[in-house]
């Protein structure tokens, strides 16, 4: 036998440990996968349909060019505006304010969530006046916010941060409420200390709440940062839109349109990310039990 015997090399490879630590896919797991990837090609079915639909629609006639710019017509804006940068200058901009006020307002209705979640006192005296504040729209709150921090960036991160605060706060809190009782009946039979209960058990449980927050205010920090680039921006996909309604731009306007609904996919495609990984544990999210 040689080394360049193709069936030694069959056997050895056969052999190795790596070939058998790796399962062989099974039919079941090939269907499945199958399945995914026709649900995912399905997924884009509708959107591509829309448009179709809409590119017809405007080289028809049908649809005046003033009223609703063709596909074809956004794109072409979008590479000109692209080609000058100054469409990836507005996009960076209005990222930024995005993920710092998410950041901040993640981080305040995370600890608030938490402390709510785990002391009665800290309820009854923090959750009324955060149900308060969160009973009020955007649009009420941006003339008191534009006299706190006028029209910089302050009072964009402001915004964007007070709308992420208000769904990661109540899942934080439902997820912490809604831990399994027998999981801590079980954690106290084995003698778990209270950090280790916390961190073993009523956090992972709480988990997939959290995580549905997180999904949640991604896309209110979006809709809090629009309202927010109407007023005194001089940078940022909201001023594009706002200055493009001055010139009766409808193409720009749509294009601020798309840009923000593919930002809004993405982020939640990101954040189902998240669950898979973090939740993998979970059946409803890993498939499996490891």
């Amino acid at each position: 036998m040689t080394l360049a015997d193709p069936q030694a090399i069959a056997a050895f490879d056969a052999a190795s440990p790596a070939a058998a630590r790796k399962p062989a896919p099974t039919p079941q797991s090939r269907a499945a996968r199958s399945r995914q990837t026709g649900l995912l090609a399905l997924s884009w079915v509708a959107p591509v349909l829309l448009l179709l639909v809409w590119e017809a629609l405007c080289r028809s006639g049908y649809v005046a060019p003033q009223i609703l710019p063709a596909p074809s017509k956004v794109a072409l804006t979008a590479w000109k505006l692209a080609s000058t940068g100054s469409l990836f200058h507005d996009l960076g901009v209005s990222l930024l304010r995005a993920a710092t006020g998410f950041a901040i307002g993640g981080l305040i209705g995370f600890s608030l969530g938490v402390l709510v979640g785990f002391s009665p006192l800290a309820e009854a005296a923090i959750d009324r006046s955060v149900q308060m504040i969160r009973a009020v729209p955007f649009l009420a709150a941006l003339p008191l916010t534009i006299i706190w921090f006028g029209v910089g960036e302050g009072q964009k991160m402001f915004l964007v941060s007070l709308g992420v605060v208000f769904p990661i706060y109540i899942n934080t809190v439902l997820g912490i409420r809604q831990v399994d009782p027998k999981l801590l009946e079980l954690a106290r039979v084995q003698g778990l200390s209270g950090w280790t209960t916390i961190r073993r058990i009523i956090l992972p449980g709480a988990l997939p709440s959290i995580l549905t927050g997180v999904r949640y205010a991604l896309a209110v920090a979006w809709l809090a940062l629009v309202v927010a680039e109407t007023v005194g921006a001089q940078a940022g996909l909201g001023f594009l839109a706002m200055d493009a309604r001055e010139f009766l731009r409808t193409d720009v306007i749509v294009l601020t349109i798309v840009i923000y609904a593919l930002i809004g996919a993405g982020s939640d495609s990101i954040a189902r990310l998240l669950e898979r990984r973090l939740l993998r544990w979970h059946p409803n999210f890993g498939g499996s039990g490891r």
